[in-house]
């Protein structure tokens, strides 16, 4: 009975698949849609088959979900009542089509490929149609479709679908205008396909996609700047176009003209590109494949891999433009995790050298290797990652044997780009590669440059443009005075490379580490500290033999029982048997240096991995710190502080710390973790005194760095800790708060507000809270979000913290600006809000002062008034000989009545089409008043919109020809009856001046308005 359903599939109108393929669930399931459909419907009128859709789908979920799939399958596969069938699903859809959406994304993701020629032309129809229709949503799927349009590919297929889905965009441009990233998206895949569309045959089509770029760039460009420095090396292949050209003219000479907001190239090619941008420019087939072979190929099988990928997309003349895009992609998306790097899995630079060696064309070749190094030309370590510019100097490093010719070539590249990249910005370039030389030194990528630069293998000439370029880093490598962590990874390394094969890179010698931002959904950049993978896959015991002779007998014969024991528990008894030996009086503490190297090499191991178990228990802690190393915390904690053996011990871990840097963390953690521990985490002082760095800040700051760059869920553990027991440390510089939010993702974010809310954490404090925010201006995005809402979960009053308005720029600082705007939105304002809030400059895009006074205006009218005329009359009255000796706090705010009457004009405009009654207040009019009656002309011609409120209320009121002669502030007052007399106007100005206004005899209406005018002049 089995055969006759293997003869039914090919049968199947949406994908293609023959008699050896398994049916698909996908299309099984949308048939027996069709065919639910279809039962409701046969034999029925239009309008009755669309009553009895609507009463099947009111049924349920599952129902409504059904005839949907239904009709738009018969939409994929029945042109001709494709029009009768989306009408049908536009009436009886529930669900703003989310389920049509979602469908449609599944199918260009994962079926795009297998779809028959009928189905995909109906794809493309109906999404068409639901951008005709402004679908929410629809945008998400253009940029999916988009993403299956090949680049390097000029078939019949994907030429159709590139200009079908430009024809999309050019219609419905309006639509299109709505959505910055669809219009960034769009513009980056149609500048790199532009590339690939110059045969004759195609020029009809690249005039169009010419266009619309164009018309995206010149119209939207501010939406255009958010794809970074990539979208300079697009125009730069497309600038020979005579369109283009004029834009590429404008980018480098006249930005302006581009976007008022727009500075100039330099602006573009700071800003790294982010991974959506890269990774559109990948099928999701390419990606897969590639994918697959930076996770599961072994290093050394992957020939045949590589073989099918070159047949697949690589193997035709036009496809040389695709490695530009492999290559950028395998930078700056492919960040594989701990796990990987240091297993045997095929490594990120053995891919990009082979696709170097693909390469046919010059020109292919040459932007193969721009694509290599794009992100080192403008790097800069607090912004751009590592791993980027990683590939670029082990392709380099590791082809020095087999392939000289690709390393000479690429260090050529590197010394020939910076003076001929964009000769106005050469001392930029060359700083962007020496910061990318500095850091991978930083991270121990590699060792020393020295042996690369100064290769025999080189020739002369290039060698001597090297020295010449980067002498810095020509010179050999002195010997360390310090014998750190990550120096095992030494020049020794190379002596693998012998056994390769000449046609395999290798990675034995590679060093890295700590994933990139994104991997785990971290969500925010962090810096990586590279240790070796060779330690990783070395299977041997650990090979202590330099070490074991400067060890007396009876110690030398415990170590090597360590060395021979795998059990946890015997090496824990071995341990404990080393530390008593430690403490014994006679022992020599020459021999400490070389015991610490032996426990450094033999633990190695459990400085690897996580050391927070996954699930926090009792039970789980205590095992995690059933350690051999912790035995030496365990007696350290045992001990007190005046026993001559605390202070061995503590000289022991000292010496351990110079070979294994990350004991200091794991003291930590088990300071917090143990019971035996508790209260004591004071005991790290001790520890950081007797380093070789003697400071315990330095020390702790070095430590949670470690702990950062290894794992984030062991420093959000300890931070709590860290705070309370180090307050003077921790509170009073923002360095501890920027590592952690350099790497937090939400969760930790939302857990760390709760220790917070609960008394358990304090990172701030006020005495140092508003240096700490300053500081923070200068982190990321998410950086300095996270800040603002850890400082949010404090009870700081927020005045205490408002002086920062006076440092915040409305381009440079948007994310504080948008943090505080919400903050003071639900504050009553104070006369020192008003003040720091009305001192911002005057600028027509930035609405912040605007937008807070408006809202306060709606809300606390009254108050947000007699603040306000108590700046207008100071600042009037005030002699700018005095403003200038004002006292140092305010020298940044520097408010002028010159700004106030700006905003108090932007305010009336703000508010001019509404109901609100701010401008006919009474100490606003008379402070109106006061200021004009005394300002010059250029201002009164200026702010004459402004001071015309002032004049009709004065015109409304009685017009004795005495109060004339009369203070500005105090004629209204004096004109009107109900007002108590003039003299308590011409009182000092003191803060007591209010309060006895308020307690005179006065009518109820007036009283606020009274003590307001004596009020104002109480600074």
């Amino acid at each position: 009975m089995e055969p006759a359903p293997a003869k039914a599939k090919p049968q199947g109108r949406l994908l293609v698949s023959t008699q050896l393929d398994a049916k698909d669930e996908l299309e099984e399931r949308l048939e027996r849609c069709v065919g639910i459909v279809q039962s409701l419907t046969n034999g029925l009128s239009e309008r009755e088959a669309n009553d009895a859709l609507t009463a099947n789908v009111c049924k349920g979920q599952q129902q409504h979900e059904e005839v949907c799939l239904g009709l738009f399958t018969l939409v994929l596969t029945e042109p001709t009542q494709a029009q009768r069938c989306y009408r049908d699903l536009t009436l009886v859809n529930r669900d703003g089509m989310n389920v049509i959406l979602v469908k449609i994304n599944q199918i260009l993701m994962e079926k795009f490929l297998k779809l028959q020629d009928v189905p995909r032309t109906q794809l493309v129809w109906l999404v068409r149609e639901l951008v005709k229709s402004g679908m929410m949503g629809a945008d998400g799927v253009v940029m999916t479709l988009l993403k299956q349009i090949a680049g390097g590919d000029i078939s019949s297929k994907n030429l159709w679908l590139a200009e079908s889905v430009l024809d999309i965009l050019l219609d419905q441009k309006e639509w299109v205008l709505k959505s910055g990233m669809l219009i960034a998206m769009s513009v980056y895949t149609y500048l790199r396909l532009i590339v690939d569309h110059g045969a004759p045959n195609l020029l009809t089509l690249r005039q169009k996609e010419v266009d619309f770029c164009i018309s995206m760039l010149r119209e939207k460009f501010m939406e255009c700047l958010i794809i970074g420095r990539d979208l300079v090396r697009l125009l730069q292949n497309v600038a020979r176009i005579p369109e283009m050209e004029l834009v590429w003219k404008d980018l480098l000479h006249n930005p302006q003209v581009l976007s008022p907001q727009f500075t100039g190239v330099l602006q573009l090619l700071t800003a790294r590109t982010s991974r959506k941008f890269l990774a559109c420019r990948l099928t999701p087939d390419m990606e897969t494949k590639l994918l697959f072979m930076t996770s599961r190929v072994r290093f050394g099988q992957q020939k045949r891999y590589q073989d099918w990928f070159q047949r697949q997309y690589l193997s035709t003349a036009e496809s040389q433009s695709l490695r530009c895009d492999l290559i950028r992609y395998i930078c700056g998306v492919v960040h594989p995790s701990n796990e990987v790097l240091s297993s045997d899995i095929l490594p990120r630079w053995a891919i990009i050298g082979w696709l170097l060696t693909t390469c046919t064309s010059n020109v292919a070749a040459s932007n193969a290797k721009l694509a290599l190094f794009y992100d080192w030309l403008f790097f800069n370590p607090e912004k751009d990652s590592i791993m980027n510019i990683e590939p670029a100097i082990l392709v380099m490093h590791h082809s020095m044997k087999p392939h000289p010719a690709i390393t000479a070539t690429l260090l050529d590249f590197m010394c020939r780009i910076i003076p001929h990249f964009f000769p106005p910005l050469e001392s930029q370039v060359r700083q962007g590669v020496f910061n990318s030389l500095t850091f991978i030194m930083e991270k121990r990528v590699l060792a020393h440059l020295a042996p690369l630069f100064d290769n025999p293998k080189l020739d002369r000439e290039l060698r001597s443009m090297l020295r010449e370029r980067f002498p810095e880093f020509c010179s050999s490598p002195s010997p360390p005075t310090e014998v750190k962590m990550e120096e095992s990874v030494s020049l020794d390394m190379d002596n693998h490379m012998l056994d390769k094969e000449e046609g395999c890179y290798d990675n034995t010698e590679a060093a890295f580490s700590d994933d990139e931002e994104e991997v785990n959904n971290k969500g925010k950049k962090r810096e990586f500290r590279f240790h070796p993978i060779k330690e990783a896959v070395i299977e041997e015991p650990a090979d202590i033999t330099p070490w074991l002779d400067q060890l007396d007998d009876t110690m030398k014969e415990k170590v090597q029982q360590l060395q021979k024991t795998s059990d946890t528990e015997t090496q824990c008894e071995v341990m404990q048997e080393v530390v008593d030996l430690i403490l014994e009086e006679d022992f020599d503490t020459e021999q400490m240096s070389a015991l610490a190297s032996c426990l450094a090499e033999l633990f190695k191991d459990h400085f690897r991995g996580d050391v927070l178990p996954e699930e926090i228990t009792e039970e789980s802690l205590e095992e995690s710190i059933s350690k051999p190393v912790c035995l030496v915390f365990r007696n350290l904690v045992t001990m007190q502080e005046d026993n001559s053996g605390f202070s061995v011990l503590l000289d022991m871990l000292a010496e351990f710390y110079q070979k294994q840097p990350k004991i200091g963390y794991h003291l930590l953690y088990y300071l917090k973790a143990s019971k035996a521990a508790n209260g004591k985490m004071m005991l790290y002082e001790s520890f950081a005194q007797a380093t070789a760095l003697g400071d315990l800040h330095t020390c702790l700051m070095m430590d949670m760095k470690a702990c950062q760059e290894d794992d984030v869920r062991l420093l959000c553990y300890l931070t709590p800790s860290i705070y309370t027991e180090f307050p003077d440390e921790t509170l009073r510089s923002g360095e501890l708060l920027n590592m952690i939010v350099a790497v937090i993702d939400s969760t930790q974010l939302q857990e760390l507000m709760c220790h917070v809310m609960m008394g358990n954490l304090v990172m701030f404090r006020k005495d140092s809270v508003l240096n700490i925010l300053i500081q923070s201006l200068d982190w990321e995005t998410f950086e300095q979000y996270s800040t603002w809402q850890l400082f949010l979960a404090h009870s700081i009053p927020l005045e205490t913290i408002i002086p920062i308005l006076q440092h915040l720029k409305y381009k440079e600082h948007p994310e504080a600006l948008s943090c505080l705007l919400l903050q003071l939105r639900r504050e009553k304002p104070s006369e020192e809000m008003v003040k720091m809030v009305l001192s911002r400059p005057c600028h027509p895009e930035d609405q912040f002062t605007t937008s807070i006074l408006r809202h306060w205006a709606s809300k606390y009218d009254d108050t947000l008034g007699e603040h306000i005329k108590a700046q207008l009359i100071k600042n009037n009255n005030q002699p700018r000989k005095r403003q200038s000796l004002r006292s140092s706090s305010s020298k940044l705010a520097q408010l002028t009545l010159e700004q106030i009457l700006e905003h108090m004009d932007n305010l009336r405009l703000s508010l001019s089409n509404t109901k609100n009654n701010f401008f006919t207040q009474t100490p606003i009019l008379q402070a109106l008043q006061h200021v004009q009656a005394s300002c010059d002309e250029a201002h009164k011609m200026r702010f004459s919109d402004l001071f015309s409120l002032a004049e009709e209320y004065e015109d409304s009121q009685a017009k004795p020809p005495k109060s004339r002669r009369k203070a500005p502030a105090s004629s209204p007052r004096s004109r009107k009856g109900a007002a108590p007399p003039t003299n308590n106007e011409e009182e000092s100005a003191s803060s007591s001046a209010s309060e006895e206004e308020d307690s005179k005899p006065k009518a109820p209406k007036r009283k606020r308005k009274g003590s307001s005018a004596v009020g104002s002049d109480s600074d």
